[in-house]
Parts: C-alpha cells; structure tokens; sequence
C-alpha cells in the first residue's frame, strides 16, 4: 500500500531551527493558545513536560514558545530575539519543568495566559515534523490537529441547549460558508465545539458579529488568521 506524502510531510515547515519538533511545533502551540486567548496576555506561564522539560533550552523551545504566544510566525528570524521583545511589549513571561502527567506526549507543554482577571489555560504536544495536537483548552478535552488543511477551524464555547449551536450553524451557512465537520467536548454545564469550515473565508467582523448577536455562546475563536474587510 502506497502512502502520499508531502514535501511539508518530509521537510517540515518553513522554519527557524534548530528542530521542527522543539522550535516549529512549540512555536504553533504558543500561536494556537494565543489565537484562543481573548486578550493581549500580560503574563504567560509555560510548563514544560518530558523532552520540552529537559531541552528547551537547548533546543530554543522557550525562545519559540514565547514568540509563538507573540504571533510569530515558525519562519520569523526574530524568534531569536523572543525575550527582548516580550521585555519591550512588557509580557511578563515564565518557564516551569512540570511533569503533566504520562498520558501526555513527550513535547508537551501547558500555557497559562492571564490578564487581569482573564485567564485561559491551554495543552498542546508536538508530535514531530512541525505538526502539533491541542489536547485541553481549560477544562475541556479537545483533539485539535495543527495541519495546513482546506479547512478554517472555529472553536466555540457555549452553554448546552442544543439550540445555540444550530442557530450559529444555521448563521454561518446564510452567509454561504459551509460547515464541514463539527466536533464536541463538554464540561459540567458548558460545551466547546470545533467547526470546521469550507468555501469562501470568513472575515474577522463576521466572526465578531456572530459572537455578539448568539445567545448562550461565550466566545468564538480562530484558530487562523481572519482577513479584516475594507
């Protein structure tokens, strides 16, 4: 049986190196979690398990991470200079080893964003070749794979009438956005579900606007970046 593999498969991302596992991967993670955080973080907390304990100094994990939290892209020289850049942008920012537990993947860290009384934590592994696995975002266990794919992945949290969820989809399709997939988690009375979304792009003030006029949903995130329109 033939398998199809890409030059991205192969290669890696276009990157800053040393290591597509230890800088790309961390550096996607760090990009993921603040893609999720509704604010601009003042404080980060990375807690770094297995490999990434051991490493991450050798490896740039750290410089990576927090360039990754900066919305840096894994090809930006300036990962190298992440520190001196948090230190200008006044990003207080922390590096722990914490074993998470043995369920986790060897590369695997825990990011706690915080401003004021905001605070999101969220727990992404990186598995090898720049491609990384959000495993927790808060409370919720998820499965979000960071692959270059068709899709534009939405994570939407919100309560758990059924009917939420349907008006949203039933919004997003009026404005001719197909709604590929759709995944659920839950906790206690709370539910996060990833869309995944085909067909044309949908905009940054959609996205806004369908967070402020849903009842019953908390917030809506993407996980790329969204095109603002003129």
């Amino acid at each position: 049986m033939s398998t199809n593999l890409s030059i991205f498969d192969i290669a890696g991302p276009i990157m800053v190196g040393p290591s597509s596992s230890h800088t790309a991967g961390a550096c996607k993670i760090g990009q993921f979690a603040r893609a999720l955080f509704h604010h601009t973080p003042k404080k980060v907390t990375f807690y770094l398990h297995g490999s990434f304990g051991e490493v991450y100094k050798g490896h740039a994990t750290d410089l990576a991470l927090l360039a990754g939290v900066m919305k840096f892209k894994t090809s930006d020289p300036k990962i190298k200079n992440a520190f001196e850049i948090a230190k200008e942008k006044h990003l207080n920012y922390k590096f722990l080893t914490r074993d998470l537990g043995e369920k986790y993947h060897p590369n695997t860290v825990k990011i706690v964003l915080e401003k004021g009384k905001e605070k999101m934590s969220v727990i992404g592994s990186s598995v090898g070749g720049g491609m990384i696995e959000i495993v927790k975002i808060d409370d919720f266990e998820v499965y979000l794979k960071g692959t270059a794919g068709k899709y534009l992945s939405l994570v939407v949290c919100h309560d758990e009438n059924p009917k939420v969820l349907k008006d949203l989809e039933r919004k997003i399709n009026k404005l001719g956005i197909k709604i590929a997939e759709t995944v659920q988690s839950h906790y206690k009375d709370e539910r996060l579900s990833v869309l995944s979304l085909e067909g044309r792009r949908i905009t940054l003030e959609e996205v806004m606007e369908l967070e402020k006029n849903s009842i019953g949903i908390d917030f809506i995130r993407s996980l790329s970046k969204l095109q603002q329109t003129a």
